[in-house]
């Protein structure tokens, strides 16, 4: 294929309406959002660009900075949680025969084609105190008679507090762990597999030594997708959590609205965007030290 530096137009032709694209809706308004957490706010709808760095030392404040930490472990933990849950799902579609996969696959990506509000409030319909979970565990505990041993069925408390939370955010984003791995997994040369069984290692250890090491970047990759959108999370806390498990999303989506007050919700919404530069930027040092070791 020849060079593009060989026909300059037709790549300017073709990169242009893109570029002005990304420029126009998102580079301006972002740079503007970014402008705006170094300003104050005077009145309502009067805001100053002072360049002060006062609103970012207010995201440092004990009440937001619990709100902040909060948020970080239950993104985590829900990425841990995707990691274990989307391992199993990876290798089974991936050691799929030719006529599964694609239908393994179908049902991987299914839940994208339905509205993310549409799937939150169906949780609601699963975890609520009538719902289909405490419905199930009821009709169990009756059926083996544990309510003349220990009593009538007590429904559980699962909406509006942070398992909601952490079982909503691991709902949907799962997927975003499962087809990355699933990807690396594909490529993945299953003779190292063999061969570490055939010298007596067993599956456990076999996992562990050859299977996740070799499966590294597509963890890496999955681990971006889903813990930097779980930390920015609004409305699934806001729907399953109620005012019992609020995250930074919902502090930044109460700072644009409610509160209106626009320049401490920029400076909470760019520490988000310097979170996610970080972590692109470790996905990219630790690209370049494969790089470097396979050479």
């Amino acid at each position: 294929m020849e060079s593009w530096r060989k026909h300059p137009l037709v790549f300017w032709i073709l990169a242009l309406p893109g570029s002005v694209w990304l420029v126009v809706f998102f580079l301006v308004p972002l740079a503007f959002v970014w402008v705006m957490s170094f300003g104050e706010k005077r009145g309502l709808l009067d805001i100053e660009i002072t360049w002060t760095l006062s609103q970012y030392k207010a995201a440092f404040q004990p009440v937001y900075f619990k709100i902040i930490w909060k948020s970080l472990w239950i993104s985590a933990l829900v990425t841990a949680l995707c990691i274990v849950l989307a391992y199993p799902v990876a290798f089974l579609v991936a050691f799929a025969s030719p006529r599964a996969k694609p239908i393994l696959l179908l049902l991987v990506i299914m839940p994208f084609w339905i509205n993310m509000l549409i799937r939150t409030y169906a949780l609601i319909a699963v975890f609520r105190t009538r719902g289909y979970v405490n419905f199930t565990l009821e009709w169990l505990w009756n059926t083996f008679w544990l309510d003349r041993l220990f009593g009538p069925f007590v429904p559980l408390e699962l909406l509006y507090n942070n398992f909601a939370v952490i079982a909503g955010i691991t709902y949907v984003f799962m997927p975003f762990m499962v087809l990355p791995l699933y990807a690396t997994i594909e490529r993945l040369d299953k003779s190292y597999l063999e061969a570490s069984l055939d010298l007596g290692a067993s599956q456990v250890r076999t996992f562990f030594s050859v299977t996740v090491p070799l499966t590294m970047p597509g963890i890496v990759s999955g681990i971006i997708l889903v813990f930097i959108p779980a930390m920015g999370s609004f409305l699934i806390p806001d729907l399953l959590g109620g005012t019992n498990a609020q995250m930074v999303g919902n502090v930044i989506a109460r700072q644009f609205k409610a509160a209106n007050d626009w320049p401490f919700g920029a400076a909470l919404s760019f520490l988000l965007m310097y979170a996610t530069f970080g972590a692109l930027a470790l996905r990219a040092l630790f690209a370049g030290r494969k790089s470097a070791m396979e050479v």
